[in-house]
């Protein structure tokens, strides 16, 4: 009964913190200048309206920022458009580490809620599935690599990977620690945001690059891709041969 008491606080405080974000935005005049796209709901035009609302907090930005992309990594929305924000509001460095600290909390806290809202929900309908249930013991037992490794391959959703994560037998330890593999592609997407000048050139065609940023960003991902690749076939076969023996 404890537990279930514990597990019901900390998705109660997730859901408050979406909430006060959501309703800080909100009632913002700055942001509401700009809010008009809210209503057909176009998610880019949103968080660029978020960005100016950042903008224009002066030195809280940096705070406001980051809860901005913790709600939007929990509400499945993609964060590039933060992501090369951050780079015009804040510079490479500053901007790097608001982007890591977002997607971090983020991704933790869509795991949790994943995890304790969704997990007993979904491991009824695979009950009894011995191939699921050999990848999940693989993960338990490898998780922090392959998380690891999926962080760094741009392949892999980021914003899905987080709930999916959540009903595998991953630790939060290995899953929280494994972000860092995060920081390679945010440092070169912040990087290339930087080189915009103006959040209203983020995804324009106008919109200056760094062609061998975009390289690099590449090779990253195709070694990330066919690592965890190779790695996962590998222990999820080893560890479907040990569920059929």
């Amino acid at each position: 009964m404890l537990l279930m008491n514990r597990r019901n606080l900390v998705v109660v405080v997730m859901m408050a913190i979406a909430l006060l974000c959501i309703n800080t935005i909100d009632v913002s005049p700055a942001f509401a200048q700009d809010n008009l796209t809210i209503q057909n709901f176009n998610p880019q035009e949103l968080l660029r309206s978020a960005l100016k609302w950042i903008e224009s907090l002066g030195y809280v930005g940096g705070v406001a920022f980051v809860l901005v992309y913790i709600v939007a990594t929990v509400a499945f929305i993609p964060g590039t458009a933060l992501t090369l924000g951050a780079g015009v509001l804040f510079g490479t460095i500053f901007g790097s580490l608001y982007v890591f600290i977002g997607a971090t909390l983020g991704a933790i806290a869509a795991f949790l809620i994943g995890r304790y809202l969704a997990r007993e929900w979904i491991s009824k309908k695979i009950e009894g599935n011995q191939k699921f249930a050999a990848i999940d013991r693989a993960v338990t037992h490898s998780g922090f690599k392959i998380v690891l490794l999926t962080r760094l391959s741009p392949v892999f959703p980021f914003n899905l990977l987080n709930y999916a994560f959540a009903i595998t037998g991953v630790s939060l330890r290995d899953y929280a620690i494994a972000s860092v593999g995060m920081l390679p592609g945010t440092v070169m997407y912040v990087y290339i945001g930087s080189l915009a000048g103006d959040i209203a050139r983020i995804g324009s065609e106008n919109q200056p690059t760094d062609p061998s940023i975009q390289w690099a960003i590449r090779i990253i991902g195709f070694i990330a891709t066919v690592a965890i690749t190779v790695y996962a076939t590998r222990i999820a076969s080893k560890a479907l041969a040990e569920a059929s023996n």
